[in-house]
């Protein structure tokens, strides 16, 4: 759904899948899929890969394990640092459906809340029949938060995805969950199983005016949709003040971290 954006692109060689991306005319790698034993023929690959193009071999957003291996294989090659705002929030299920304890009480508090003043709130599972109602939320939020924030590049982006993946829904296979209010649908979000164990949820929007929309589609999307699985992951915060604080109220169980490392030698 980023591939426009970020002018991704894809490759498949020997076993591996190797994936590029481009922002503000920076070329960078991401960390390449396979097995850990082959994780060296792709670092030369990817750096051989760089040469051809004038660049110097940079990867982004990769995993502690693989920057441990960039820094052990190649000791002194890499320049290396965290990217904090790319962690990713990681809950526990049952603690999103339940919010019990002393840290979540403000969440259930909004939750009841949301419940009493529109006990008429109705949780539906996303399906082509109401993604034009879905459609129409989207653009209403769109609207508003453009006009607070008309040089963001981000939105437009990120509104244009939204849209392709709701034009072949069907194809995606993804499982979204929306809450219907007086004919309209108020909030919705979507997301997929990421392992045997995890979901990643990509999306979530809410009408920011309805006390209790957010907490009410993250609960009911998890309680309807995923109350079989142990880990939620909802994503980096990409360094908005607003967004990490959201993310962190919902106190994860543990972060994703993610590193940047630059080829500085050999």
């Amino acid at each position: 759904m980023w591939r426009k954006p970020y002018h991704v692109q894809i490759c498949e060689e020997d076993g591996v899948l190797y994936m590029t991306c481009e922002w503000d005319g920076v070329l960078q790698a991401l960390q390449p899929v396979c097995p850990q034993e082959k994780w060296n023929e792709a670092v030369e690959k990817l750096r051989a890969y760089f040469a051809q193009q004038g660049k110097t071999l940079l990867f982004t957003g990769v995993e502690k394990n693989f920057a441990d291996f960039l820094a052990e294989a190649y000791a002194g090659q890499f320049a290396i640092e965290s990217d904090r705002d790319n962690y990713d929030y990681v809950y526990l299920a049952d603690k999103l459906i339940t919010l019990a304890g002393r840290k979540l009480h403000s969440k259930k508090n909004h939750l009841n809340a949301f419940r009493k003043l529109y006990p008429e709130a109705e949780y539906m599972q996303i399906t082509p029949e109401i993604l034009p109602a879905c459609r129409a939320e989207l653009e209403k939020w769109y609207a508003a938060h453009i006009e607070a924030m008309p040089d963001s590049q981000f939105i437009p982006w990120e509104r244009d995805a939204i849209l392709e993946l709701f034009a072949d829904w069907d194809y995606f296979q993804l499982k979204g969950g929306a809450i219907c209010l007086d004919g309209r649908i108020i909030a919705f979000t979507f997301g997929e199983q990421l392992n045997s164990d995890s979901v990643v949820v990509h999306v979530e929007k809410a009408d920011p005016n309805i006390r209790g929309a957010y907490p009410a589609i993250n609960q009911g999307f998890i309680e309807h949709e995923w109350s079989g699985m142990t880990y939620i992951n909802r994503e980096e915060d990409m360094g908005e003040e607003g967004l990490r604080k959201a993310k962190e109220s919902y106190k994860p169980e543990k972060m994703i971290e993610k590193y940047n490392a630059k080829l500085i030698a050999g």
